[in-house]
């Protein structure tokens, strides 16, 4: 069950530690919080990755998730935001809105840490 963003920013440093690149990711989660999947949706370069949102929201319906938390993690170390990487989380939020899915956070990793747009 997920709790906090600490325990799912550790779970994710986990996950996505041996990644030279950057991937996206998403929790799908039920009524309860418990993780129903997890699934990484792009792979990109260095410097980022695409997130569409269609792929992540339908994705979420075949899941029969009720909430999602986004993640991805940033090679460089660096736990700092993009502009894209706001926008985005924004984008995915109001899509998902439409469709009664909540995005509780998104997450970005690095071996230096993490930092929750929640």
């Amino acid at each position: 069950m997920v709790k906090t963003s600490g325990d799912v920013a550790r779970y994710l440093q986990a996950k996505l530690k041996d990644y030279q690149h950057e991937v996206f990711a998403v929790l799908f989660l039920n009524r309860a919080n418990k993780v129903n999947h997890f699934e990484i949706i792009s792979r990109g370069g260095i410097t980022g990755t695409v997130a569409d949102p269609r792929i992540i929201l339908k994705k979420a319906l075949e899941e029969d998730a009720v909430s999602i938390i986004l993640c991805h993690n940033h090679p460089s170390g660096s736990i700092k935001p993009s502009h894209a990487d706001e926008m985005i989380t924004q984008k995915i939020i109001e899509a998902a809105r439409f469709m009664d899915i909540k995005v509780l956070d998104h997450i970005i990793v690095s071996d230096e840490g993490y930092f929750s747009f929640a």
